[in-house]
């Protein structure tokens, strides 16, 4: 399968005309950019939990990172809301909710914040020492909520918001703008 471009610009994919995206569309790719920021921080360090063959004890890494995947999910769990209450369903009405883009998308909203979740209460459960092995397999839950939202990220700026561009009404997208506005303040 073709990768579409991981740059920050409107392209659909090479050779096809940019597409300038009205302002709430914009401000849903624009949170993408801290969001993505913080994901990476915390996928560098889950990454590097357990390779340390001298560390006996996990736990105070482990618990460091969580304060970031909490953060972070601070940060995600508005973004999100806005997707799913605001622009999904103003999608919905075009191409279905049951298969294609909007299942995709809610799908994987929903993947991601199973591991992100699964990751946050495996912390919390940690009882006494987390060895590397343990606490490999706990900051894996992190790694997977990273990589589900890296790819989901690029999928809505490079497919998923152009095609709203095009597909939502002048009257659709002010419904989009008072969501997405009210809700990001």
């Amino acid at each position: 399968m073709e990768q579409m471009p991981h740059h920050c610009g409107h392209m659909m994919s090479e050779g096809r005309a940019q597409v300038a995206l009205c302002e709430p569309l914009a401000q849903l790719k624009r949170e993408h950019g801290p969001l993505r920021e913080q994901m990476d921080a915390f996928a560098r360090e889950a990454a590097e939990i357990g390779a340390d063959q001298e560390t006996t004890d996990w736990t105070a890494q482990l618990a460091a990172l969580k304060q970031k995947v909490e953060a972070f999910v601070r940060e995600l769990d508005p973004h999100s809301e806005r997707e799913e209450g605001a622009l999904f369903p103003l999608m919905a009405k075009y191409i279905g909710r049951q298969m294609g883009p909007i299942a995709v998308m809610e799908y994987e909203h929903e993947l991601a914040k199973q591991n992100l979740k699964k990751f946050l209460e495996a912390v919390e459960q940690l009882e006494g020492t987390a060895d590397a092995g343990r606490a490999k397999e706990i900051a894996s839950y992190a790694l997977q909520a990273h990589a589900v939202l890296t790819d989901h990220f690029m999928k809505e700026e490079n497919v998923l918001f152009p095609m709203a561009e095009n597909m939502l009404n002048a009257e659709e997208k002010a419904e989009l703008s008072r969501a997405v506005c009210r809700d990001s303040i």
